[in-house]
């Protein structure tokens, strides 16, 4: 890497062009505006004939990327069972020609494969499904090694100000005295840029929350550690992908933590970094932390104590019992009207610390994917049970002392609120007010 900074472009260089600042200004030019990798190597092999003879530019998309590689910015590409049971790496199924689980096979069967010839392959084996893994320890070195970067990082401790208001999570009750906190968000996606859920590739992206507001959120310091290859989405075995990345957030939180170099006081440290929250969609959420946000046990913080009941008519769940939720003193309490004729004098029910939850989940077996030899947790009687598997996030030693783990995005939750506002105002075509309402309101009464 020393090597290509201190090579000139080609013989003779007189502006003091280097090979390696070439090759990465070619790069940020082909990931800012959308180039595919054809292009960018057609590009490559234009200018490289342009520039004079003996010049040092990559000829073609791999070499270009090969030469950063050194700089911490390499991609692991890591082969995946189709039906999401395994990953293709480690010890125990790096070698594997098919899933142990499933029986489904690692690469894709050609008609123009011939088979191997002295022991070798034909043709170039296709896998099955893949994921992208960029892992996050190299680049969060990389941003200690900037200057200006590394004082931001202790953003929290050396400008916040300490005035009461809430303007940041360092603000917040669950902040820790730690080095650094990531905020983990997950969806899928349609690549093609079509509005349809025919296509689904998931992305996984964190942001950190040492950086002030301004700055966290914006798209140079979010980092998107795993992509996972569609055309279907992962769902609940999403763990299975999560794997790499648990691993490194594991190795985060020891107490020797990673070495790293702060480039603004000049001195090597020991950092160290916790998930501090996932955010995600509705749907999403469930997949993350194991727990089923539908059906009769649907809310995510009182579980057993959800009070639902099914409306025969519009074939929902509806939920009942808000009043524990008011104030003592509020009229509504007395007033039986409101809901079965009842008075209701029931408090509301008791936050579950991460610890209880943990006991319930932690002796739960799952076997993931989608295939034959998948195992999931069995409905009860037809309806939705209350956890679907016991969440890798359960692995981090500090997962279950955080009071908030999982959280619903602002614009989600932003849209839920004026879509069922557009209907309590009755607006056409968005009111929920039909037969079926009608009939379930009459038995209800």
């Amino acid at each position: 890497m020393l090597e290509d900074h201190r090579t000139s472009l080609y013989p003779g260089c007189e502006q003091g062009h280097k090979k390696l600042d070439t090759t990465l200004e070619f790069l940020q030019w082909k990931a800012k505006n959308g180039v595919s990798d054809k292009a960018f190597g057609d590009l490559l092999k234009l200018f490289k004939n342009i520039l004079p003879e003996g010049n040092k530019l990559p000829e073609t998309t791999y070499e270009a990327k090969k030469t950063v590689c050194p700089l911490g910015l390499d991609v692991q590409k890591i082969h995946a069972c189709p039906n999401d049971c395994i990953l293709y790496r480690g010890e125990e199924y790096e070698n594997l020609e098919a899933c142990p689980i499933c029986k489904a096979l690692r690469y894709k069967i050609r008609r123009d494969d011939l088979g191997e010839v002295d022991g070798q392959p034909t043709n170039k084996r296709i896998p099955a499904k893949v994921i992208w893994y960029l892992a996050i320890i190299p680049r969060l070195r990389h941003l200690f090694r900037n200057k200006g970067n590394a004082r931001m990082m202790r953003w929290r401790t050396e400008e916040r100000q300490l005035d009461g208001m809430l303007r940041h999570p360092a603000d917040g009750s669950q902040w820790r005295n730690i080095n650094r906190t990531f905020g983990l968000s997950t969806d899928g996606m349609n690549p093609f840029g079509e509005m349809s859920s025919g296509h689904s590739t998931w992305s996984v992206t964190m942001c950190i929350y040492n950086l002030p507001p301004w700055l966290c959120m914006k798209r140079k310091y979010i980092i998107m550690p795993i992509i996972i290859q569609g055309p279907k989405q992962p769902g609940n075995d999403i763990d299975v992908y999560l794997r790499p990345l648990v691993k490194d957030l594991k190795l985060l939180w020891k107490k020797e933590g990673v070495l790293v170099w702060d480039e603004d006081k000049q001195e090597e440290f020991n950092l160290r970094a916790l998930l501090f929250i996932t955010i995600n969609n509705w749907p999403a959420l469930s997949n993350l932390s194991g727990q089923s946000n539908k059906g009769y046990k649907a809310c995510i913080h009182y579980m057993d104590e959800t009070e639902s009941t099914y409306l025969k008519h519009c074939r929902k769940v509806v939920y009942m019992g808000h009043r524990r939720f008011l104030a003592a003193n509020h009229p509504v309490w007395k007033k039986g009207k409101h809901s079965e004729h009842k008075p209701d004098h029931r408090t509301k029910p008791k936050h579950r610390s991460g610890k209880i939850v943990f006991a319930m989940v932690k002796d739960l077996k799952v076997v993931f994917g989608k295939g034959p030899g998948s195992q999931p947790i069995e409905s009860e009687n037809g309806h939705a049970v209350m956890w679907n598997k016991n969440s890798i996030y359960w692995e981090l030693p500090y997962w279950e002392f955080l009071d908030v783990r999982h959280a619903i995005d602002v614009m989600h939750l932003t849209m839920n609120f004026y879509v069922n506002l557009l209907g309590f105002l009755g607006v056409y075509g968005k009111s929920k007010d039909i037969l079926e309402a009608r009939n379930d309101l009459k038995h209800t009464e």
